[in-house]
């Protein structure tokens, strides 16, 4: 049971929370069946609530998006996870996950004071000229002030709010343990994966906490466009940055949210667009490392139609197996070669029971309508959102750090089309696609492929003697075994013990009843305390091991 399993009683309190939220939005039934009734019912709450008509009526996108806002930053921060998972949800979800801001109310400033002071070991005056009291934002894990260093230099100061991780962790444990009942108890909740995008959302909001990470990750891209002058990263004052704190560089610049600034400024909305495009293009498909949220509250223009990006929070990695599972499909659709870009899809989701067959087909169907056109022609949004769509048909998943990259290249879209209407990402992004597939065929990648390949079948043989001598050294001690797995094995096996405890109580307590009947009928019988003080205790006995029994048996129907 959820009540029974949490790891500390402090969570009982957040929990109650939870549940009375969740039922209030029409969410009842999941609260039960995922085991969170009892937690309310124990703290001897009735709720009543006069909007739960209204809030019952709105749509289940928008009941969901409201649930998630009103409980709260961590809650939020899944929202904006969730909102990258294009492969698990309908548009119409995504349209409502996208609505989910990132703001909080303000810390007073003398506790973000006495905390900054705590982090740097000395006195505010002592390092900072000035500290502006005011923040210029404020958001649920942390809050920006700007300052002045000493030196003069321009700098803002971004502290995490006080307290917040035992919050935090708190609503982890509670989401990681809900996501695993509702795998395993709710077979509709399945197909969204909830325990893979709640440990996703667990280590990126981890991430998140520690702020000195997201100078590491400023550095790293800054470090890749060290030769480009027209992207700017703000400089880290690393001397000043610590996990609850980060010291940089104050831009002065238009930001990317004020388009009536950017044109007053006299900057080119369209030469704005290509670079933006070109910088983020570059992060995914040539460094692999790169911006996952490149939105305009991110971007900042400079004089000379410059661009700084800012809040590497959220990154996103691309590994070089995995660009090469890109490149093969790419190339599987651009050749008409399903069964290539069949085996891609079902390697990005090796549990699925999908029907391969009916995939294959639907596939054929699906590049059938792309073979034949030139990469210039090819509208690449659609086509990665009409194939996400055909694996979400199927259950079948995209890896979470693809999920980023396609989260990253749709903002990018939105990104370059507020800036100029006829912005075309597909076509921005073709010379990186026809570089990728270049490379993939010239003399230098077939090689290195085949030394891999050399490399791990000689490896192979070399293993093999010793790995044949340690199986048959074991047969021989007769310690060889198989393991053999069967899903949900635990879950029925748990059933059986509970329901040979009850048959086990019920012999006990049939007993109980027919000796104390035994006792009450006997004559001649000579005991210290007489025949009926026996005879009753076995009555009492069986009645609290008969109500004990009923109330197990009811419970668990729950």
């Amino acid at each position: 049971m959820l009540f029974e399993a949490l790891e500390a009683a402090r969570d009982l309190g957040r929990l109650h929370e939870i549940a009375s939220i969740l039922i209030r939005f029409g969410f009842g039934d999941m609260v039960r069946r995922l085991g969170m009734g009892k937690a309310l019912e124990s703290a001897g709450r009735i709720l009543h609530w006069k909007e739960a008509q209204e809030l019952a009526a709105l749509k289940p996108p928008e009941r969901i998006r409201r649930a998630l806002e009103e409980l709260g930053p961590s809650f939020v921060k899944l929202g904006q996870i969730l909102a990258t998972r294009i492969d698990l949800f309908p548009p119409e979800y995504l349209a409502e996950f996208e609505k989910l801001h990132d703001h909080a109310p303000p810390v007073p400033f003398a506790e973000i004071r006495a905390q900054v002071e705590e982090d740097i070991g000395q006195a505010l005056e002592v390092v900072f000229a000035e500290v502006d009291a005011a923040p210029l934002a404020a958001a649920s894990i942390a809050q920006v002030h700007r300052a002045r260093l000493k030196s003069g230099e321009d700098v803002v100061l971004k502290v995490r709010r006080p307290g917040i991780r035992p919050k935090v962790e708190a609503d982890l444990r509670l989401l990681l343990r809900l996501a695993e009942i509702a795998e395993t108890e709710i077979e509709e909740m399945a197909q969204f994966r909830p325990k893979e995008i709640a440990s996703q959302f667990a280590r990126s909001l981890r991430q998140e906490l520690d702020l000195a990470n997201e100078c590491r990750n400023a550095e790293r891209v800054a470090a890749n466009f060290a030769d480009d002058p027209f992207i700017t990263i703000p400089t880290i004052y690393w001397e000043w940055t610590a996990e609850r704190l980060n010291v940089q560089q104050y831009v002065a610049g238009v930001p990317g949210t004020d388009l009536d600034a950017v044109d007053a400024a006299g900057l080119d909305r369209k030469l704005l667009a290509a670079r933006g495009a070109d910088a983020v293009l570059k992060m995914i498909l040539e460094d692999r490392f790169f911006h996952a949220d490149p939105h305009p509250g991110n971007v900042f223009y400079l004089p000379g139609n410059t661009i700084v990006f800012i809040d590497f929070g959220m990154t996103g990695y691309l590994s070089e197996p995995r660009a090469r599972q890109l490149t093969d499909l790419l190339g599987g659709i651009i050749e008409h070669d399903t069964g290539h870009v069949l085996d891609v899809l079902l390697a990005w989701s090796p549990d699925s029971d999908t029907d391969e067959a009916v995939l294959a087909t639907e596939l054929d169907a699906f590049i059938d309508r792309v073979h034949g056109l030139p990469l210039k022609a090819l509208d690449l949004p659609n086509l990665i959102f009409d194939l996400v769509a055909l694996m979400r048909e199927h259950r079948l998943s995209l890896p979470p750090d693809l999920s980023l990259l396609t989260k990253a290249f749709v903002t990018l879209e939105g990104m370059g089309r507020q800036l100029d209407p006829d912005f075309d990402v597909g076509a921005a992004a073709m010379p990186y696609v026809q570089r990728l597939l270049l490379a993939r065929f010239t003399l230098a990648a077939i090689a290195a492929r085949g030394r891999r390949s050399a490399t791990d079948l000689v490896d192979l043989l070399a293993d093999l003697p010793a790995d044949l001598k340690k199986l048959i050294r074991s047969a021989q001690k007769g310690s060889l075994r198989m393991r053999v797995g069967v899903d949900r094995l635990d879950q029925v096996v748990g059933r059986m013990d509970r329901a040979i405890s009850r048959l086990t109580m019920g012999i006990v307590i049939a007993a109980l009843i027919l000796g104390s009947s035994t006792v009450m009928t006997a004559s001649g019988v000579e005991v210290p305390f007489g025949v009926p003080f026996f005879a009753m205790l076995g009555f009492f006995a069986a009645i609290v091991g008969g109500a004990w029994l009923v109330y197990s048996i009811w419970a668990n129907r729950q």
